[in-house]
């Protein structure tokens, strides 16, 4: 008598949790989103190698190298992420400072990157790229216009 009735409540309970695994598995979608940035990230460390924890950061423009662009500070591992003005090529300067010690990176930002407009690729490369277009145009109506045999 016992078996009669565990062997349905467990058939319930297995297909209950089939169900429920079921649901589980297909209740929402996802959506994934992103940015696409050119970051300058920089390490400020020691001369024994300890990271500057908390040192001041000050990011200067090529346009005003006398008042800072940006502020910040370091991170525990002394690294600073930045993202400077495409509009802006030329040599960016970043200073590190803390408790007396500190030093001053100049990192070039190129020209190619504000004629470009953000595509990523340099003037050489979309030169050249405009240049093979030109050849397949070419190639291609020379190889209509021949004469056949």
């Amino acid at each position: 008598m016992k078996w009669r009735l565990i062997l349905p409540l467990a058939l319930l309970l297995a297909l209950g949790l089939t169900l429920g695994l079921t649901m589980t598995a297909s209740a929402h979608g996802a959506k994934i989103e992103y940015t696409i940035n050119m970051a300058v990230e920089i390490r400020a460390t020691y001369d024994t190698g300890e990271p500057m924890d908390g040192g001041q950061v000050m990011v200067y423009a090529p346009d005003n190298p006398s008042t800072p662009w940006l502020e910040g500070v370091c991170d525990e591992e002394g690294r600073f992420v930045f993202t400077p003005d495409p509009s802006k090529p030329g040599t960016w300067d970043v200073q590190v400072r803390q408790a007396g010690h500190g030093d001053m990176v100049h990192i070039p930002i190129g020209e190619d990157m504000a004629v470009s407009g953000g595509t990523g690729y340099t003037s050489l490369q979309i030169v050249l790229m405009g240049v093979c277009v030109v050849w397949g145009f070419v190639g291609t109506a020379l190889f209509f216009s021949r004469r056949r045999a």
